[in-house]
């Protein structure tokens, strides 16, 4: 049973940065594709940043320039980067991984950002 766990939120000054950490308890993505969700409160889940088995990344707008989405095959662990954060930010933050063939996906258990004005 693969388990993702993520890591580094907190409660942050705007304008400050945070780094997230999703760690499998399997290899699996160097196979996957992966990705960060966020869920602010009262709003839907939304989708933040991606990243292919084969490394290409892609974000969402109001996160472009601003997040780094990246990926340790050998540490089993996916990063995002968060720069520049501002308060609508905030949100739980989860990780998100589909691997390539096994018709399923996992996701992690979310970790708080706090982003203070």
């Amino acid at each position: 049973q693969v388990q993702l766990v993520e890591s580094g939120g907190g409660l942050v000054q705007a304008g400050g940065s945070l780094r997230l950490s999703c760690a499998a308890s399997g290899n699996i993505f160097s196979i996957s594709t992966a990705g960060w969700y966020r869920q602010a409160p009262r709003k839907q889940r939304e989708w933040v940043a991606g990243i292919t088995s084969g490394g290409r990344t892609n974000y969402a707008d109001s996160v472009k320039g601003r997040f780094t989405i990246s990926r340790d095959n050998a540490k089993n662990t996916v990063y995002l980067q968060m720069n520049s954060l501002k308060p609508e930010d905030t949100a739980v933050y989860y990780c998100h991984a589909e691997p390539a063939g096994w018709q399923r996906d996992y996701w992690g258990q979310g970790t708080q950002v706090t982003v203070s004005s």
